[in-house]
């Protein structure tokens, strides 16, 4: 190990320890953590420990009251049942230590998330990778108890081991039917793909996964698809401002037709199954599937931009390649939205419109702009540095 290296090691660990110390400020205490949309899913936690209705109103306010909780009006986990398994463990700690559980949790999926990512582009020596720890919607993340986190954490792990382990791979995106809404361009193309690579163990993977969690789901509510329902029918969902291109779609065209907001996901799945198409004989999902990823979220019926998050595989593989210029732009689009982060817009503030448009747009131009790539001769050893195992990932060549 060089000298010049270790104090880049040092200053990148106290960075992350920094942050996690950060995190767990916040999170040690109880009338912060209840500000915080982890409050929603310790609720549901507690209500599913004794099968009752984690989207009961009164009790859920009830409990939100007890740790804190200031608002008249409860604050669900608007997730589906699919999710009740990661609200599950709160259920037995307080709202105190299960913040700490929580953010520790989240911090920990971040953490092997930006590893995997870094490994994934050859693991290069630069320090370039931890720019993901201060990713404005990972930050917004963090800064929120959201599981924006667990959704990265499941698409990292599938780009990693859909290749050498696909019952993993598969099974990993239990993570992303977290929020199933934010993938429905990069879902349909996988089916796609899983068909026509007859990959069918990544999809035997994920429905085993989906299979235990729905049949926990049903154990601990049996009517909790019903109980679901019922909440977004009373929660008038449809009336809420979410930042996203769809709602300002139809909002522009008719705000009482709820199914315009799904009009855009129609558009970006049939975009999404042509490229795919067009590109099904050197299909890699580490390539032409984040342009999937990036469109999946733009066309997202509802989203905020803490979901944004899932992102940070495509921001990666772009800033790999870019040019100095595309990293200046990547630094400019970055830093306006850290700034919105940092002063406290809430994550429904039309503010945030523009920032999945923006992270598209750039990672369409840094891609298109990306610097010629001198590989070193294929007769050398496939391993025998990071960085040829870098330039054999951004040239598309498969390593063995």
């Amino acid at each position: 190990m060089s000298s010049k290296t270790t104090p880049l090691r040092t200053i990148a660990a106290a960075l992350i320890l920094s942050v996690g110390v950060a995190i767990l400020s916040f999170a040690m205490t109880s009338s912060n953590a209840a500000k915080k949309d982890f409050i929603t899913y310790w609720a549901a936690g507690h209500q599913l420990i004794h099968h009752a209705n984690p989207y009961d109103g009164p009790e859920i306010l009830a409990l939100q009251k007890s740790a804190g909780f200031e608002d008249s009006r409860p604050f669900f986990m608007r997730n589906p049942p699919s999710a009740f398994w990661i609200a599950l463990p709160l259920g037995v700690l307080s709202a105190k230590w299960g913040a700490v559980v929580w953010s520790l949790a989240i911090l920990a999926a971040l953490m092997t998330s930006i590893r995997l990512l870094w490994i994934l582009q050859g693991s290069p020596p630069d320090r370039l990778h931890l720019v993901g720890y201060v990713f404005p919607p990972v930050l917004a993340c963090l800064l929120a108890g959201q599981f924006g986190i667990f959704l990265l954490l499941g698409v990292t792990l599938f780009l990693h081991f859909y290749e050498s382990r696909p019952y993993v791979a598969g099974a990993s995106l239990l993570l992303c039917a977290l929020k199933p809404h934010l993938f429905l361009p990069f879902g349909v193309v996988l089916l796609a793909w899983i068909l026509v690579s007859r990959s069918y163990r990544i999809l035997a993977g994920a429905a085993v996964a989906l299979t235990m969690s729905l049949a926990l789901a049903f154990f601990l509510d049996p009517s909790g698809w019903s109980h679901y329902a019922a909440m977004a029918r009373a929660a008038n969902l449809q009336d809420e401002m979410i930042p996203t291109l769809s709602l300002a779609f139809r909002l522009a065209v008719h705000r009482n037709w709820l199914w315009l907001q799904f009009v855009p996901a129609f558009f970006g799945c049939r975009w999404a199954l042509k490229h795919y198409w067009s590109n099904r004989e050197d299909w890699r999902w580490t390539d032409q599937g984040m342009l999937v990823l990036l469109v999946s979220v733009l066309v997202a019926p509802y989203a905020w931009v803490t979901d944004e998050a899932v992102l940070l595989p495509a921001i990666f593989a772009a800033l790999y390649q870019a040019s100095r210029r595309s990293l200046l732009v990547f630094s400019c689009i970055a830093g306006i939205a850290l700034v919105e982060v940092l002063v406290g817009l809430k994550i429904n503030s039309g503010v945030y419109l523009w920032t999945a448009p923006a992270w598209l747009i750039w990672y369409v131009a840094a891609r298109a702009k990306e610097p010629a790539i001198s590989c070193p001769s294929q007769s050398q050893s496939p391993d025998s540095s990071p960085c040829q195992q870098n330039c054999r990932w951004r040239s598309g060549i498969k390593t063995s």
